[in-house]
């Protein structure tokens, strides 16, 4: 909605609900009409809980929460070069700049140096050993965030160091075997061979494929930079707003670095402009900083990164060097592949484990792998951390089986649909994956048969190939490129969510859970969920800021399980109450309490229509409780770290892409001119938001795959590609003129809250479509059978690399 329709129903005074009614034209399909008609609080498009704050510049982030007398302001200084030791930092010319008021070092941490999320391996400031250009050393504090950051910027000319040769790719940490946590390993095989009979079966093939493939890293970007605000409370408390994913691990690192226990800290975060999955463990060095120093000082610190910081210090999603070997038969089939994964995890482990962990899980994505061998390595490298980002290894393991199919029907002549139907998943047989997981949800037959005709792919299939016979210059290419993605943190305990619903006497309704709004759309969802349990309209209620003094020991909102986990505790806490609610108006008014219904505003009870306030008062009055906990832990889960092994996933989500590209094979430059995307989302939500996810997703896939460039200077370590400037994301301009979005419509196998499915992480695998439509088009240039060799980011001047070799022959 843009900013004047939003202006003008304020000022007439509308409900913003009932903007709702403009929204059905799109979304609304008949399911969507019908629960509307029936009352139905879930499967219904709802404008985003603060959409309206949104576009009239009144939502609040942490930068925008009035600041208490006496604030201070934090700057970093960062090491000039990206490995070697630090000798000695002369820290009094920084002491001297006007408005410095303090500067720390790793020495005036109180407790532990420390803010790894797994690891005890990275330390909150540099405590002697360098490792990468860009890590704070020291941190200053100042009247101002301007005088803190002229004078944290003199650490170019104040630090002394002794500078070693940097490790920079992940292919150069693998030849010196120099990992951040031990290598991963997972073979299985249909027929129980080991992994040199797998070796075996890949010789005896018909054929036969190996090569190789890098993938590059990618920046989240979020729209809000890392900030924290730290406010130091009596008793030697500590109040931080925190941009975060994860509120209980900037507790627990908070409190670990100031030596101090968890209940004495309480983080806050009511909304992040973004996150990606960046802010999930990052955030916490930031948070320890200005912690430390408003404890040390007792005045409040805010410590808000400027943007060329945040590149240079934080990291980002990973980057992925891939070997592989596969045999498979005239058909296509797969009959067996052995993979090397190698990825770019930066200085210390973060959640690196957990991103490899996940990437194996997902080398099979919508196929089955009779015979596979997988190895995981971390490299560990010189250069920034690298961490979380949507979809978290998932997509880093699928692009690679994407890439070998591609290969195979390109060698085999085959039209590369026909090759990726022919391995895929069956529904009784040909169902367990690589990790011992049967696969009992799967519709990806469905969603792709769907997609196809809906599409008209074989029709543009041969209208491609008339383009390209005729034109010298210009090729255009298309691909379909399924998707299936595992839904669960593949740490089990990390899988449970609580929540707190408050019901106040004159009937509003007020909703706190462990889950962050990112801008995602939780917040809307949850409170979906609460006014579908109790009957009531939208507008009675309200979702509070995530807060650890609420909801205690949460999980981060990551891993797509923000509305799975959450919306399952809300609507825990919303059915005690309307539960005692039925007993107490039974009681009063005769019937059943199991017979009383809540919709609409009303509660219906032995033939009498009652106003929800009126039953809520009367409740009061009779000493009902009218708060209520709920806890959800999702079921079934099992994994075993060493082995490999177990049911990670509670299900998975489905979806399909077919794209269409243009190519300028003089330049490399090249244009998405169609995209048709299906995707399930189970039974949706909020198909409103879904959608925009789904878009979303897509769009920042695709710069990822195609123009979303890291570059780290081969000497110095320096990230060159740090601002704007030099790191291209894509605008609206990238988007396609033609642009088909449409969710998948079924329901969820499993008991997810409402039958939905999550939709945050698996859409940005669809645009393997445009890298692979790409990949067609240059294709096109040779005999069409010849397998260009486009590494991602498919840049143009990747493009031209790849359309130069397959000129060549």
């Amino acid at each position: 909605m843009n900013t004047r329709v939003a202006e003008e129903l304020l000022r007439k005074g509308e409900p913003f609900a009932d903007y709702q009614h403009n929204l059905k034209a799109r979304f609304n399909t008949g399911a969507e009409a019908n629960a509307l008609q029936a009352g139905a609080r879930v499967g219904v498009s709802h404008p985003h809980e603060s959409a309206a704050l949104h576009v009239t510049g009144t939502a609040t982030y942490c930068d925008d929460i009035a600041e208490l007398t006496g604030t201070l302001h934090c700057a970093l200084g960062l090491s000039p070069v990206a490995a070697g030791k630090l000798l000695e930092s002369d820290l009094a010319a920084v002491r001297a700049m006007p408005g410095v008021v303090r500067v720390f070092t790793a020495s005036d941490i109180p407790g532990e140096n420390n803010c790894g999320s797994v690891l005890h391996d990275d330390p909150i400031l540099c405590d002697g050993e360098i490792r990468f250009l860009g890590q704070p050393v020291f941190a200053v504090v100042a009247e101002t965030r301007d005088q803190a950051r002229r004078a944290a910027a003199l650490a170019r000319t104040v630090l002394r160091t002794e500078a070693a040769e940097p490790v920079l790719t992940p292919r150069q940490a693998h030849e010196k075997q120099q990992y951040v946590v031990p290598p991963m390993h997972l073979a299985r095989s249909a027929s129980g061979k080991d992994e040199a009979g797998i070796r075996a079966t890949i010789e005896k093939a018909p054929h036969r494929l190996t090569g190789s493939l890098d993938v590059g890293g990618q920046e989240q970007f979020y729209l809000e930079g890392q900030i924290s605000y730290a406010l130091p409370k009596e008793g030697g408390g500590m109040h931080i707003h925190c941009s975060t994913q994860h509120p209980s691990e900037m507790q627990f690192l908070v409190a670990h670095a100031l030596g101090i226990q968890a209940h004495a800290v309480l983080v806050e975060c009511r909304r992040m402009g973004g996150g990606f999955g960046g802010k999930e463990s990052q955030s916490g060095q930031f948070a320890c900083i200005a912690a430390m120093a408003a404890r040390a000082l007792n005045r409040p610190v805010k410590l808000r990164l400027d943007r060329d910081d945040d590149f240079m210090i934080t990291g980002r999603r990973h980057g992925f060097w891939y070997e592989y070997d596969v045999g498979y038969d005239d058909a296509g089939h797969i009959l067996g592949v052995t993979l090397q994964m190698v990825s770019h995890a930066g200085h210390s482990a973060d959640l690196s484990a957990a991103v490899m962990t996940r990437a194996v899980c997902h080398f099979d994505n919508a196929y089955w792998l009779p015979e596979v061998a997988m190895h995981g390595f971390c490299g560990k490298t010189n250069t920034q951390s690298n961490t979380a980002f949507r979809g978290f290894g998932g997509p880093q393991g699928a692009i690679c089986v994407e890439y070998i199919l591609d290969s195979i029907a390109r060698t085999l002549g085959k039209d590369a649909l026909a090759v990726r139907r022919a391995n895929f998943y069956g529904t009784s047989e040909r169902n367990v994956t690589p990790y011992r997981q049967t696969v009992t949800d799967n519709i990806i037959d469905e969603v792709v048969d769907q997609l196809e005709v809906s599409s008209d792919y074989q029709a543009r299939r041969a209208e491609v190939a008339a383009f390209n016979a005729g034109s010298g210059v210009l090729k255009k290419g298309l691909a379909l490129t399924p998707v299936k993605f595992g839904i669960s943190f593949n740490v089990k305990h990390l899988n449970q969510a609580g929540a707190l619903v408050h019901v106040y006497v004159d009937g509003s309704i007020l909703v706190n859970h462990g889950g962050t709004e990112m801008g995602q759309g939780l917040n809307t969802k949850v409170a979906q969920v609460v006014t579908h349990e109790l009957g009531v309209n939208f507008a009675r209620v309200r979702l509070s800021a995530t807060d650890t003094s609420k909801v205690a020991n949460t999980s981060a909102t990551a891993a797509s399980t923000g509305a799975d986990l959450n919306g399952k505790a809300a609507q825990d806490a919303a059915r005690q109450i309307r539960e005692r609610l039925a007993a107490n108006v039974a009681q009063r008014h005769g019937g059943k309490p199991e017979d009383v219904r809540f919709a609409n505003e009303k509660v219906l009870v032995n033939g009498k229509q009652l106003d929800f306030s009126a039953v809520v008062a009367d409740a009061y009055l009779d000493r009902v409780q009218l708060w209520s906990d709920g806890f959800y832990a999702t079921p079934g889960l099992s994994w075993d770290a060493k082995t490999m092994h177990g049911r990670p996933f509670y299900y998975y989500a489905y979806g399909a892409a077919v794209s269409e590209v243009v190519v300028d094979t003089l330049t490399g430059e090249w244009k998405l001119l169609r995209a048709d995307l299906l995707h399930d989302v189970g039974q949706s939500l909020n198909p409103a938001v879904d959608i925009g996810q789904v878009e979303g997703g897509f769009i920042q896939g695709m710069g990822w795959m195609t123009m979303e460039e890291l570059a780290w200077h081969p000497k110095t370590g320096l990230l060159m590609t740090h601002a704007p400037s030099t790191y291209k994301i894509p605008t609206a301009n990238d988007c396609p003129p033609v642009f088909n979005v449409k969710l998948f419509e079924g329901r969820n196998t499993e008991d997810a809250i409402h039958r939905s499915k999550a939709v945050g992480e698996p859409p940005l695998l669809l645009p393997f479509s445009v890298f692979f439509a790409i990949r067609d088009a240059i294709a096109a240039v040779g005999s069409g059978r010849v397998n260009p060799p486009l590494q991602a980011p498919a840049t143009s001047e990747a493009i031209l690399r790849a359309i130069t070799t397959v000129q060549a022959g």
